[in-house]
């Protein structure tokens, strides 16, 4: 970077300081005839611009080289930085790929699970409903049994209870005063022999 501030100093300042040396000269130029325009003012101008010219090439062969390979240096680092960031990211490239390829295999794979768990849970579920419908159709059974004995005792019951209406309304049809005083005279001579 020095090298190539020393190159614009000198780029520039050589025609600065020969456009100083030629201002008085133009200054003076009113009073007399233009001596530019004379062969001898053709011959100066082209010397002067040999002699800038010869300047430039000379601060480009001295200190241009020097600037040139060195800004060569830094882009040829910065091309081998740049191509190392390149294959570093061709690299996480090609890891991210893997992994898109390894997640649709890992999404497949969690499709599968979550069947298998389907399968597994409905067959838990279906188990498990059959198991809750044996005991509601047992409990049922039960309740049912239950419901026939008790409806079996109201029948008996009734039964009974109509067997002893009819029983006391035949006996009371058939009973009279003669069979009433008989029985009553049975019952304390049994009481009589149950005494002694």
């Amino acid at each position: 970077m020095k090298t190539f501030r020393r190159f614009l100093v000198f780029a520039w300042g050589a025609p600065l300081i020969f456009f100083f040396m030629a201002l008085p000269v133009l200054a003076a130029e009113d009073a007399k005839p233009d001596p530019a325009e004379s062969p001898t003012g053709l011959i100066f101008r082209w010397l002067n611009f040999l002699i800038v010219l010869g300047g430039i090439v000379y601060l480009i062969s001295k200190y241009g080289g020097t600037f040139f390979r060195e800004n060569a240096k830094v882009i040829e680092a910065n091309i081998t930085e740049a191509t190392a960031v390149k294959a570093e990211a061709d690299r996480e490239l090609h890891e991210a790929e893997g992994k898109i390829e390894r997640l649709d295999r890992d999404v497949e794979e969690m499709r599968k699970e979550a069947q298998r768990n389907w399968a597994a849970e409905s067959e838990r579920l279906h188990a498990s409903g059959q198991a809750e419908i044996g005991k509601i159709a047992h409990a049922a059974r039960e309740e049912l049994a239950a419901s026939e004995r008790a409806a079996q005792q109201q029948v008996r019951e009734m039964a009974a209870s109509l067997a002893v209406e009819r029983a006391a309304a035949l006996v009371s049809s058939q009973m009279n005063a003669e069979v009433r005083a008989k029985m009553f005279q049975s019952f304390l001579s049994e009481l009589g022999r149950g005494a002694n």
